[in-house]
């Protein structure tokens, strides 16, 4: 007897209000303090307020956004102690979710890794920010992911999202850029010739340099 098809999952408006909403926040389009305009993104995305508002109540609770009685939702603004505190959680969960999965790396994860470091240094030379981003998350998940422990990487991810908003004023500037290049480049290179404790050395210089370069901006 023939199996009927699997019916596509349907995406609702509120998860592409949420989807529209991470991407803009991640792009830099929305930046820290920014207003949250519920009906221009209504109007945008051809749907009612309602969906847009519950993304937003779910991003509030990812502490991405905040609300302000009488001024409406707002982009989180981070203190220095915050970014910091993330980044050093960030560290706890990575150096060891890359432990676990250096060993089970294949030579078709380093290809794919490969393809995602040519893209983000083309993206790097035309400015290309919201490339750059892209490829720059999906580099390290996939690392991430090959480990299979889907729980850390939930943790990992939301940690990311909660300084989306800070990393296209990192890669807005071109040392930065071409910094991140070479780093990401001496990570895959200490993972692929199996040098474990090189990479998780990289990798920390790696947020290291991010979280410098963001206080000098905060700083501004």
């Amino acid at each position: 007897m023939s199996q009927s098809p699997t019916r596509p999952t349907r995406v609702t408006a509120q998860q592409l209000a949420l989807r529209h909403l991470r991407q803009l926040i991640s792009d830099g389009v929305l930046k820290p303090d920014d207003r949250i305009r519920q009906e221009q993104l209504a109007t945008e995305l051809g749907c009612s307020v309602i969906p847009v508002r519950e993304a937003l109540k779910t991003l509030e609770a990812e502490g991405q956004i905040r609300y302000i009685p009488h001024r409406g939702y707002h982009v989180t603004r981070l203190s220095l102690a915050e970014l910091k505190e993330t980044y050093l959680i960030r560290r706890l969960l990575e150096d060891e979710i890359v432990r676990i999965a250096a060993p089970r790396l294949a030579e078709d994860d380093f290809e794919h890794l490969d393809r995602l470091m040519d893209a983000m240094e083309s993206a790097s030379s035309t400015g290309d920010v919201a490339t750059m981003i892209e490829s720059n998350r999906d580099l390290h998940f996939h690392i991430f992911e090959v480990a299979g422990q889907p729980r850390m990487v939930d943790f990992i991810r939301m940690l990311w999202q909660a300084t989306d908003s800070y990393r296209a004023l990192y890669y807005g500037d071109e040392v930065a850029r071409d910094r991140v290049d070479h780093e990401h480049r001496s990570i895959v290179e200490a993972l692929r010739t199996g040098d474990v404790d090189r990479a998780v050395a990289e990798l920390e210089r790696h947020r290291s340099h991010a979280v410098a370069a963001l206080e000098e901006r905060l700083a501004e």
